[in-house]
């Protein structure tokens, strides 16, 4: 079928051209004429809510040719991302040339987040943490010509935005892109931008695949004219499709090569489009994310349209936000201090602070102490339904986390806003006094992060909202490297080209026949040694050995691979060669790369090769990797079907499981999992394995596996009755042979994950009689029977805590003799209420005995009074004690502000109450010139305030 293209004229005009290029039946005349006609907007013609545009966005390219895939996890693959930013980045490999192409073509609607400009959220009109981007990808096959035209069409015909509100930007080097612009698809030169590499050059770092981009933006404000028009200027234009033809690989040297194959990457904003056909001024008013923005003022009982600007800014923040958490903790992001739980905790309390500003109070359901994000929330997992099944499905686990999350930072945030507060008020009144700019220090930034849970974002936002600068530098001092934040170096895709490009193109992938056979002979494709592709290998080399088949299990789905060896043989069974084998990885796909050493031998490409898998190694992975499926099964049934998996290991000592809860289990809990899963033991079951389509597997109420990535097909693995879950990992035949289960830990691990360990089969008997030595051990170490060691135990650390007690009661009295001795010392300061005041060392005292000796001389010397003393308890350890009577702090002179400077002087720090404070540091040597300046700064300050 034929495809129209609208073509416009200079500055608003149009006219329209067929496949051929040729100018239709709307011209009358022999030459074509201007029409002054405007052009008819027929985008109100078109279903624009977020959901359909998506559908019609899919299908239109699914009807060209286009595999439709779905989105992939917020959670990437690829280790040089924190959180998934764009949707190209599922496929990176494809790409680089590291996996074949299982398509030539794809479209997909991305889930992505982007926090590195999270403090534009809400300010304008198109910056969002989450959002979904509209793409269309072509792998080697179609280029420029088509990636262009269909573009157009979508935008044009499709949705029917009119022509002459569209322009184009190409790279100021792409005379191709500008000439199908122009000649093909009959966009005038007036609408077309040249632009330089800083806007439309795509590189995906300093080397690797890059090219130009061409985008097409949308222009408001037509009537402007075209005259001195800037792309960049967000009151008229918004770009919506963005196109990137990779057609180069940068070297190392900064200059371009093609590409052997060529590839288009595409990206359309959801929410920017939808914008433009809703007709809203801006991302946030549209269906997408204005009903959590509703909420939201329901909750804070205002009206947005009736709004001032700043609420408007906190309505949207709460909408913009709100999304992003939802998703994160659907894919499995909780709350921490690192990674991605910092993202997500970020995000939270920047939401809560936020609602706190609106007026929200309680959870809009009669509490007025309860949390509100989640009544918010339910409606943005209300709005999921066609953009993820499964946060429907995970909203239980959602809500609750939400809402302890929320909780725990309320807790502290009112302390925290007040210290703020102070701290702010502190800043500004120095500045005052002294002339200079206002700022708050890293100290006190990290103060609040880290007592007070404030993440120094808000920390700065607050304070420039005051016109107070944070010292940001002195922050990341005092963390001492723990943030590890998503900023610029998570916000680039990295990709390069390496051999492994060319090897993917030489190396097919690896038959794996280990479900079947531990043992097969196979052909080696490939050696490598340091990553470099070599002929052969000699005895006492570490080698990579690639082959055409294997019976070694790869490490995935957290089992770990195989070991084993690899026997060259010769003539009637002589060896003349031998791979130990300790590792199997996937590369470059599916090709397995079997990681040893050259024990005997030369091993050579293209030689026939024995492989054997360690028979008794892979028996306990299948243990325990079986046993994984049971306690995920057991854990359900105990604790809740809405908790899930969030990482594993299965190896050959023991197993581990990460999954998804809110507070430590129980005894009872534990010892009833481990009755269930030796129970399921006991029963002898036969596992059923079966391959099938990946939507049937779901329907079937198969568990998929955390991070893994599926194909189509899919391996599916059943204990009938108690699990069954998508999985490629070895697994027993029959329950039994795993013999027994014991969980050894269970321990939390981040907030909201536990941890527990577990040991079965051959692993369960070592610990076992591990676990009886030691006990035989002890109880003749004890000189008691089993059953009496608990007793004997208990008896000992009573007897231990009591001499403790009676060793810390004589260091304190010793304390408080040696503090008696050197009261005569004290000094005074001021003439008409004269001050006493000591500042003493009091060499190697422990910290307790010297606050003991403190509050002794601060009692002894009575009101006004100020104690400072120091103390060297143990090497490289200093320790400080400021204590104040109440007339000293009645100066405003506070214990806890005054021993910080000095503490730093002993390479330390610390703080307290206002009448009492402890410091500590790592220099000793430096303790003498450290009281010094105390004893000098209270004479200074004592002085001022007593006259």
């Amino acid at each position: 079928m034929a495809h129209y293209y609208p073509s416009i004229l200079p500055c608003g005009h149009f006219l329209f051209k067929g496949a051929t290029g040729v100018p239709s039946a709307r011209s009358t005349s022999a030459s074509v004429q201007p029409l002054t006609e405007e052009v008819e907007d027929k985008s109100q013609d078109f279903p624009s809510s977020g959901d359909s545009i998506r559908k019609r966005f899919l299908d239109f390219y699914a009807s060209r040719g286009h595999k439709v895939l779905p989105s992939a996890s917020l959670v990437p693959e690829d280790p040089t991302v924190l959180l998934t930013i764009a949707g190209m980045l599922q496929f990176k490999p494809i790409f680089l040339g590291k996996v074949p192409r299982q398509v030539p073509r794809a479209a997909t609607s991305q889930r992505c987040i982007r926090t590195n400009d999270v403090e534009n959220v809400g300010r304008t009109s198109r910056h969002h943490t989450f959002f979904e981007m509209l793409g269309n990808f072509s792998f080697g096959d179609y280029f420029k010509k088509e990636a262009i035209q269909w573009a157009w069409e979508f935008s044009t015909v499709e949705f029917g935005l009119p022509a002459n509100r569209l322009w184009i930007s190409v790279y100021e080097d792409d005379d191709e892109a500008f000439e199908i612009w122009n000649k093909e698809v009959g966009v005038p030169v007036e609408h077309i931008k040249r632009m330089g590499a800083d806007d439309n050059f795509w590189n995906s770092g300093a080397t690797g695949p890059c090219g130009p981009c061409s985008e097409i933006y949308y222009d408001f404000h037509p009537d402007r004219g075209c005259s001195d028009v800037d792309l960049g200027d967000d009151t008229r234009f918004i770009e919506f499709y963005n196109l990137v033809f990779m057609q180069y690989n940068k070297k190392d040297d900064g200059s371009l090569e093609p590409l052997k194959q060529k590839n288009i990457d595409t990206g359309l904003g959801l929410e920017r489009i939808a914008r433009i056909l809703q007709k809203v001024p801006n991302n946030y008013e549209t269906d997408l994310i204005f009903p959590i923005i509703k909420k939201a003022s329901e909750l804070a009982n205002v009206s947005y349209a009736q709004s001032n600007d700043r609420t408007k800014l906190n309505l949207k923040i709460i909408g913009d936000h709100l999304r992003a958490i939802v998703y994160l903790l659907s894919d499995g992001v909780f709350p921490s201090n690192i990674g991605r739980g910092y993202v997500v905790r970020r995000l939270i309390r920047r939401a809560v602070r936020t609602g706190r500003l609106l007026g929200i109070k309680g959870d809009g359901r009669g509490n007025l102490e309860g949390a509100f994000l989640p009544s918010i929330a339910e409606k943005a997992i209300e709005l999921s339904t066609h953009i993820d099944s499964d946060v429907k499905a995970r909203e239980q686990r959602i809500l609750e986390e939400l809402k302890r999350e929320e909780l725990r930072f309320v807790q502290t945030l009112e302390r925290g806003e007040k210290l703020l507060d102070q701290m702010l008020a502190d800043a500004l009144s120095r500045t005052r006094e002294s002339g200079s700019v206002p700022r708050l220090s890293g100290q006190d930034a990290f103060l609040l992060y880290d007592t007070f849970g404030f993440p120094v974002e808000i920390t700065k936002e607050v304070a420039e909202e005051h016109g107070v600068s944070v010292d940001m530098k002195g922050f990341d001092i005092e963390m001492e490297n723990q943030r590890r934040q998503s900023q610029a170096a998570h916000n680039a895709v990295k990709l390069s080209v390496d051999d492994s490009a060319d090897l993917a193109e030489k190396i097919p992938d690896t038959e794996f026949l280990g479900y079947d056979t531990l043992s097969a002979k196979a052909i080696v494709e490939s050696l490598l040694v340091n990553g470099k592709p070599v002929i052969k290998v000699s005895k006492g080399s570490d080698v990579e050995v690639l082959l055409n088949r294997t019976p070694f299990y790869a490490e995935s789905g957290g089992q770990i691979g195989d070991y084993g060896f690899l026997y060259v043989t010769q003539g009637t069974n002589q060896q003349t060669a031998v791979v130990e084998v300790k590792d199997v990885k996937k590369s470059l796909g599916s090709v397995f790369v079997h990681k040893g050493t050259i024990r005997e031998g030369v091993l050579e490409v293209g030689r026939e090769v024995e492989a054997i898998v360690d028979p008794k190694l892979r028996q306990r992975a299948k243990v325990h990797h079986t046993a994984t499926h049971l306690l995920q099964a057991a854990l359900k049934k105990v604790i809740g079907q809405e908790t899930s998996q969030a990482g594993s290991l299965v190896a050959f000592d023991r197993l581990r499981f990460d999954f998804n809860f809110h507070r430590p289990l129980l005894d009872t809990e534990l010892e009833e999992i481990e009755r269930l899963i030796n129970g399921w033991i006991g029963d002898a079951n036969l596992l059923q394995t079966k391959v099938m389509a990946l939507d049937d597997a779901k329907r079937a109420g198969a568990i998929a596996m955390f991070g893994e990535k599926y194909g189509e097909q899919v391996r599916v693995v059943e204990v009938p009755g108690v699990s069954m879950e998508l999985c490629g990992g070895t697994h027993v035949n029959n329950t039994a042979e795993i013999r027994a289960f014991k969980i050894i830990s269970e321990q939390g691990i981040a907030s909201g994950i536990r941890r527990i360990e577990a040991v079965a089969g051959e692993a369960f008997i070592e610990y076992i009689n591990a676990r009886d030595s030691y006990m035989k051990h002890l109880c003749s170490t004890l000189k008691v029977k089993d059953e009496e060691v608990t007793t004997r135990v208990e008896g000992l650390l009573e007897d231990l805590r009591t001499a403790r007690n009676e060793v810390a009661n004589l260091r304190a009295k010793a304390a408080v003799y040696k503090a008696s001795t050197i009261s005569s010392k004290a000094f005074t300061v001021g003439t008409s209420n004269e001050i006493r005041v000591l500042v003493e060392s009091m060499d190697d005292m422990d910290a307790d005995s010297l606050k003991s000796a403190a509050e002794y001389l601060v009692d002894t010397l009575q009101d006004p009074a100020a104690v400072v003393l120091g103390s060297c308890p143990d090497e490289g350890k200093v320790s400080l004690i400021a204590a104040f009577s109440q007339g000293i702090v009645d100066l405003g002179i506070q214990a806890g502000k005054f021993i910080g400077p000095i503490a730093k002087l002993c390479g330390g720090g610390g703080g307290g109450r206002p009448n009492f404070a402890q410091a500590g540091g790592r220099k000793p040597e430096n303790l003498s010139i450290a009281l010094e300046k105390a004893r000098a700064d209270l004479v200074s300050v004592l002085s001022e305030k007593a006259s």
